[in-house]
């Protein structure tokens, strides 16, 4: 106890002081200008406000969803807002081939890639899990393993224009929520592997940032439609939602928490966890596997 105070407590003082009051860079919509981003998810709800954000501030996008005419539409939009160029490709996310391909014909659409923006899900309804392993597998496979696999196609080019991936997931990947337990396992998946491989970036100097966006309920269709009469909670804009994942992208923060709730950061954000992940660190050693 006498440790805890007079070191332990003082020490985890200053780390708060320093990761919620220092000093960030301030975002500026130049910052997109002219950069090649792939937006999932685009065909409606905050996929389709992040690629009419984009747009305004000058940005390439290339879209995907399943809707071809729902993308039609949204390509056709962000022209006029001032893209730099827009284009989609409509599929699947089931199809783990369509991923991987996708991400590559961007590539080639845009010459390059300095953005890879993954907000695509599957659909759930609201209910107790029972014995749904299908529904489980699929929830998995679209929102989580599909993230990875577009991940892997699109680093090559990240590294090459120190670029950006970034990651749409929830409060129910940060908390347990009923009724939700197929999603929210895709969810905490995300947060382990893409948490897990940032500090491998770092350990390997791979200067592509990782953004986790942890959202609260958002007005979109598909949300609003899925808690209907189950969960009653306000609903936070889907503009400005779609605005902040933006700017936690471009500033290459670690994680964004949006949530109509302005203590959910603070109460998620862990800072316990983040100290435990440092001092964790002390007992790796990298080098051989550097070296091989």
């Amino acid at each position: 106890m006498h440790f805890m105070k007079k070191y332990l407590l003082p020490i985890l003082v200053l780390f708060l002081a320093y990761y919620y009051y220092s000093t960030k860079e301030e975002f500026r919509p130049e910052m997109l200008q002219g950069k090649k981003v792939i937006v999932t998810g685009a065909s409606k709800g905050i996929g389709r406000e992040m690629a009419y954000h984009l747009s305004e501030m000058g940005a390439h996008v290339v879209l995907t969803a399943r809707s071809e005419e729902g993308l039609q539409k949204v390509a056709s939009r962000c022209l006029e807002l001032g893209a730099a160029s827009a284009h989609y490709i409509a599929g699947t996310m089931e199809d783990m081939t369509f991923a991987e391909q996708f991400v590559l014909k961007a590539g080639k659409l845009m010459g390059g890639l300095d953005m890879l923006i993954l907000n695509h899900i599957t659909y759930t309804s609201m209910n107790f899990f029972r014995d749904e392993i299908h529904a489980l597998r699929k929830a998995m496979e679209v929102n989580f393993i599909s993230y990875v696999v577009m991940s892997v196609a699109a680093l090559p080019m990240l590294k090459q224009s120190n670029g950006s991936i970034v990651v749409v997931s929830s409060i129910a990947g940060k908390m347990a929520h009923p009724l939700v337990a197929s999603y929210s396992a895709s969810k905490f998946a995300l947060d382990g592997f893409f948490s897990s491989l940032r500090r491998e970036h770092g350990v390997t100097n791979v200067n592509v940032s990782i953004t986790l966006c942890v959202l609260g309920l958002i007005n979109t269709e598909t949300a609003m439609k899925a808690t209907s009469g189950v969960f009653n909670a306000p609903a936070s804009p889907k503009e400005e939602c779609a605005l902040e994942i933006i700017k936690g992208g471009a500033l290459r923060q670690e994680e964004v928490y949006y949530d109509s709730w302005s203590w959910t950061p603070i109460l998620l954000g862990n800072p316990g966890r983040k100290i435990m992940e440092f001092l964790s660190m002390k007992s790796f050693t990298f080098d051989k596997l550097i070296s091989s």
